[in-house]
């Protein structure tokens, strides 16, 4: 048994590539071999299938860490949505378009940061969090949607944009992904039962 995780955002050469590698390495450096019942990959709404990752996108990836050596763009496809446990989005309208593909992902389906807030604000909360299973905490998130705010659910698209653009959206980025991490640490026992 394992569990899927599915970023999205336009082109698959930026923005969700990088938070796919980032969430696989921190979840390998958290959990070790435990790490492999999650399953994370990305794709794109205009993807540009079997493209690299962008230069600067991944050369802020390198900078974080990571790996993009390897990589390959992929379109988004309804059957990327239907096997996903779990759906992060750049922006809202990537979320939009993933529902109008696929209206049941709705309670599976966040901003990258919208899913972060809401599991970090779990911690500080005085709401217990149901995290025996990265199910229930995805359920649990989903109940939660609307009761804690952002100024701004869209993580922007650096795509052509300037080196300072990339970085502080690579920085918002891997802020997201060690929330997710931290939440779905405690979840992976189940998991792999």
């Amino acid at each position: 048994m394992s569990f899927s995780i599915l970023y999205v955002c336009t082109g698959n050469i930026c923005r969700s590539p990088l938070a796919e590698r980032l969430l696989t390495m921190r979840l390998d450096a958290a959990l070790g071999q435990r790490s492999s019942v999650f399953g994370v990959t990305s794709a794109g709404t205009h993807g540009w299938d079997g493209s690299e990752m962008d230069p600067a996108a991944a050369s802020q990836l390198s900078r974080l860490g990571g790996d993009p050596a390897g990589f390959k763009g992929r379109q988004l496809t309804p059957a990327y949505l239907e096997s996903a446990d779990l759906v992060l989005t750049a922006t809202r309208a990537h979320r939009q378009l993933v529902l109008s593909e696929l209206p049941q992902a709705l309670r599976r389906t966040f901003t990258m940061t919208e899913f972060a807030h809401l599991v970090e604000s779990a911690h500080t909360g005085d709401t217990p969090v149901p995290a025996d299973s990265p199910a229930e905490l995805v359920a649990w998130a989903a109940s939660r949607r609307g009761s804690a705010t952002l100024d701004d659910y869209d993580v922007a698209d650096p795509y052509g944009a300037s080196t300072r653009l990339h970085h502080d959206v690579a920085d918002r980025i891997s802020a997201c992904v060690d929330q997710t991490v931290a939440a779905l640490a405690g979840t992976a026992l189940s998991v792999s039962r």
